[in-house]
């Protein structure tokens, strides 16, 4: 299967964060593609990531960002299909700054958050394998098989 979904960190120090995300994506053989880009320290490979992300196939996005957060809405000003923003923990607001700064993004970009940290990250593969599974039907038996992961 080729890649439906791409994840886009700020920084390797990041990872550790959506480790258990990439923990269920592995275990249900899921393909993603992540890429480590700074939109602070690096905007301009950020934004050629961007211009070529449709065109690899690519279905949605999903944008991890603490503290300013500009990534999610950086990548979703560049992009047309859907791009999901999670907060990270950090900082002085342990992620609500990351949050107020996604879901504050300007009208005309277009971009959904799913929280913050560990269970924002998981909110955000969910939602990915919704989007996806519209048109392949296939990423609906996944879906179901990690949203029944979390029932109690």
């Amino acid at each position: 299967m080729k890649e439906k979904i791409i994840i886009i960190l700020g920084s390797k120090s990041d990872v550790e964060q959506i480790n258990p995300g990439l923990d269920i994506l592995k275990e249900f053989k899921i393909p993603y593609k992540l890429e480590i880009i700074s939109a602070h320290r690096n905007p301009e490979k950020l934004r050629k990531l961007c211009l070529g992300i449709e065109q690899e196939g690519i279905e949605v996005v999903i944008a991890c960002a603490g503290l300013a957060a500009a990534l999610p809405g950086f990548v979703a000003s560049y992009v047309n299909i859907p791009v999901l923003g999670v907060a990270l923990k950090g900082g002085m607001l342990d992620g609500l700054d990351a949050l107020f700064a996604i879901v504050s993004t300007p009208k005309g970009i277009g971009l959904a958050s799913t929280g913050i940290g560990k269970s924002g990250f998981i909110n955000a593969i969910i939602f990915s394998l919704q989007i996806i599974s519209l048109k392949d039907k296939k990423y609906g038996l996944e879906l179901k098989k990690v949203k029944d992961r979390f029932k109690g």
